[in-house]
């Protein structure tokens, strides 16, 4: 993929309704594709878009071994329902021994650089594995789910991990995506109705209060509005430098 083919992709797909997105990215893309799933709304939809398009797109999840019953719950009830595996990643095991070591089991509460180094742990590095080779990675995210992620757009160059990120729902709203998922009948997490509008590990996850943006629930103890678990902490470079690609 050149800079001025994702150009062109970037412009055509932003004109595209999701399914015909998901089959023209599919289509641009020679390698493997790799979709991350946390299960919540909009992946889930996703999720659904992909397994029903029969699309060659892997679908996978990080297991923290620290997320709600209700994810793992939902994750069963996911594979069951579209017949389809969601491959699960989890952390290395020295790793996490590691960790507990040093700061306990709770420990990620006794600073942000505690929780980053626990989610470097749970998330960073495994997302490695899941990405290993791979071409394109698919995420769920939106423009519109918190101030952070504003500048999200559809396509870009992730230097962090050296391959295209891809944002199919980068201008889809959440009441948009909810009144799909409800007329496809896609499973989504009970937790949603609750309050819990983006999931994540259960120690790290609360319910959201009125007038909060979608993911003030998500490390609410720090002050740092722009809190990520290092998954996503840039938008993605619309033009790549050809030379961090080699």
């Amino acid at each position: 993929m050149t800079e001025a083919r994702a150009n062109d992709l970037a412009l055509a797909l932003a004109g595209l309704p999701l399914a015909a997105r998901l089959r023209r990215i599919r289509q641009a893309f020679e390698g493997k594709l790799v979709f991350t799933t946390s299960l919540g709304l909009e992946d889930q939809v996703l999720t659904h878009l992909i397994f029903r398009e029969g699309l060659d797109i892997e679908v996978a999840t990080l297991d923290t071994g620290r997320l709600f019953p209700e994810t793992y719950a939902l994750w069963a009830d996911t594979e069951m329902h579209y017949g389809r595996r969601i491959r699960g990643f989890a952390p290395d095991r020295i790793a996490i021994e590691r960790l507990l070591d040093d700061q306990g089991i709770n420990g990620f509460r006794l600073s942000p650089e505690a929780r980053k180094a626990c989610c470097h742990v749970r998330k960073v590095e495994p997302l490695r594995r899941v990405l290993a080779g791979a071409e394109g990675w698919l995420t769920g995210l939106r423009a519109s789910q918190s101030t952070q992620r504003q500048g999200t757009g559809v396509l870009g160059f992730e230097p962090e991990f050296g391959l295209w990120k891809i944002n199919p729902l980068f201008d889809q709203t959440r009441e948009t995506l909810a009144d799909l998922a409800g007329r496809w009948s896609v499973p989504v997490n009970p937790l949603h109705a609750e309050g819990y509008l983006s999931i994540g590990c259960q120690p790290c996850t609360r319910a959201i209060q009125p007038g909060e943006d979608e993911r003030a629930g998500r490390w609410w103890w720090e002050a740092d509005a722009r809190r990520e678990c290092g998954l996503h902490l840039a938008a993605a470079s619309p033009a790549p430098d050809e030379s961090r690609r080699a």
